[in-house]
């Protein structure tokens, strides 16, 4: 899966006493939501100024120079938003910026939605600090949901913060590799593109699609041939695990739609989980050579992790297709993309769907 995008602190800076969504604590929420986000803008100086510190370690610094080359790209051949995002760095000092929840019935692969100011509905709640994210999640695993806590490296404002710096660069990410990095930065970039309220699958689709566009132009113009074998292979694993999870994610959607008693589900449910992680276990033993990169997800997947899954690939294919459609021409994919986004959800995603 690619980047993570959590935009809880959009909300953070419309704040509002008010609760839009059900089991939602308005003024605690938005209170730790403002004051992590005020805590991590404190924390960015401009990369300039971070560059000039003599003693910045080698490798972070050639990280930051790095960064500093693919957000140019991003402009000039991406057509990306040129503003003040990811030109400032932010130490957090631990290991994500917010840790997201989601959620999802024991039969149903529907995640569990919270509604909040501007952004309107989406499928997780993010916390910046990680013992309230779990607090949550045993609550709602009380309740009997089936639930998954996972750290988010970066998230975006939707530009909402450009007038105070834009989004920073953050020590969660800053040490990725190459490619990856540069993923994350064009797909949260994209964020400030386009956004439609109350359709997490179109948002976070959309920004997949431009970070794999955008990274594989990046790789191909700028990549040495070591990167490009290493980005190969990361697609190929990335592409392995999707599809063998998609296929197993339509099994169980299938099951949830039959006419079985819960008691029937139940069992083809866990037949299904099991059958999906003996596939993974012979294609870690095989292709992947003992590659440890998805057991976690593997050993956890439940319906909230298939939930999450599909929110950041389901439409990835109709919007490579529209891209396709506008020439290969950014300014008139994003212009098409904000259309749809204006767009009634029924009457959006059928025409993201046509040929």
């Amino acid at each position: 899966m690619g980047a993570t995008a959590g935009l809880l602190a959009t909300a953070a800076l419309a704040m509002s006493a008010v609760c839009l969504g059900t089991g939602c604590s308005s003024l605690a929420y938005y209170a730790q939501a403002a004051g992590g986000h005020v805590d991590l803008m404190q924390r960015a100086l401009p990369v300039g100024q971070v560059l000039a510190d003599n003693s910045m370690p080698d490798p972070l610094r050639r990280q930051l120079e790095l960064s500093q080359r693919l957000r140019d790209f991003a402009v000039a051949e991406l057509k990306l938003p040129d503003n003040g995002s990811y030109r400032r760095y932010a130490d957090l000092q631990r290991p994500a910026v917010v840790w997201n929840v989601v959620a999802a019935p024991e039969l149903s692969l529907t995640l569990k939605t919270w509604c909040v100011p501007v952004m309107g509905c989406v499928g997780y709640r993010g916390y910046f600090d990680r013992a309230q994210a779990e607090a949550l999640a045993a609550q709602l695993r009380a309740e009997g949901w089936e639930v998954r806590v996972y750290g988010v490296p970066a998230y975006s404002t939707l530009g909402w913060s450009n007038w105070i710096g834009g989004d920073p660069l953050l020590n969660t990410f800053i040490g990725w590799p190459e490619g990856e990095l540069a993923r994350l930065l064009f797909h949260e970039l994209a964020h400030q593109v386009a956004y439609a309220n109350d359709d997490t699958t179109f948002n976070e689709s959309f920004g997949t699609a431009v970070e794999r566009i955008g990274g594989r132009r990046w790789v191909a113009g700028h990549g040495t041939p070591e990167l490009q074998a290493q980005v190969l292979l990361a697609e190929t694993r990335r592409a392995e695990f999707q599809a063998l999870a998609q296929r197993y994610r339509d099994a169980l959607q299938a099951v949830y739609a039959s006419n079985d008693d819960d008691m029937t589900q139940r069992t083809r449910k866990a037949e299904l989980l099991a059958a999906m992680r003996a596939e993974h276990a012979a294609l870690k033993a095989g292709p992947w050579g003992g590659w440890t990169g998805y057991d976690t997800w593997f050993a956890q997947a439940n319906n909230a992790y298939f939930g999450v899954l599909a929110a950041y690939t389901e439409l990835v294919p109709q919007f490579e297709r529209l891209f396709e459609r506008q020439g290969g021409d950014f300014q008139r994919f994003y212009a098409e993309v904000k259309t749809l986004a204006a767009l009634p959800m029924a009457e959006r995603r059928a025409r993201l769907a046509a040929p």
